[in-house]
């Protein structure tokens, strides 16, 4: 395998949002790891006879953007909230929605739930990994923008969040 194939393989990776990829040939064993809380993600490769070599490539984060464009009615009046103070949590991967673990077991949050930065909102189930999305800011749900078991895109807008 190339240098530019790895270094290709290395990237998509850190797109995917994937935790653990390990790739074998006749030749060649890639081991790329991401492992909890780190910033970089680890990459393995091992040729038959050389040793290990080690680098590095960033891991793609949840991103949380305020989103100053939307505007919701207020259920006390008839006037409308501006919604510019809310933060708007997104999809970290491309993937399959699910506000539960399973569909026999309760959603993670509704609409009124506190949140604080670590807990679980969802999971987006990509290449057959189911990865639990945590929060990164505390507040309480105002809205959920994405319906279960739906596809999402990468920085698709999955809740909305009221930090006061």
């Amino acid at each position: 395998m190339k240098l530019n194939e790895i270094q290709d393989l290395i990237k998509f990776v850190a797109k995917s949002g994937v935790s653990e990829v390990e790739l074998e040939t006749k030749d060649v064993k890639i081991v790329i790891k991401t492992p909890a809380g780190k910033s970089k993600e680890q990459v393995f490769i091992q040729s038959a006879p050389q040793p290990i070599v080690q680098t590095s490539a960033p891991v793609v984060h949840q991103e949380i953007h305020t989103n100053p464009e939307v505007k919701a009615p207020d259920a006390k009046s008839n006037t409308t909230v501006d919604e510019s103070k809310y933060i708007t949590i997104k999809s970290p991967m491309i993937g399959t929605f699910y506000r539960s673990s399973a569909p026999d077991k309760p959603v993670f949050v509704n609409v009124g739930d506190e949140i604080a930065p670590g807990k679980i909102t969802c999971i987006i189930e990509a290449m057959k990994l189911f990865n639990e999305i945590e929060s990164d800011v505390k507040g309480k749900i105002v809205k959920i923008l994405a319906n279960d078991a739906t596809p999402v895109e990468y920085d698709q807008p999955l809740f909305l969040v009221d930090p006061s």
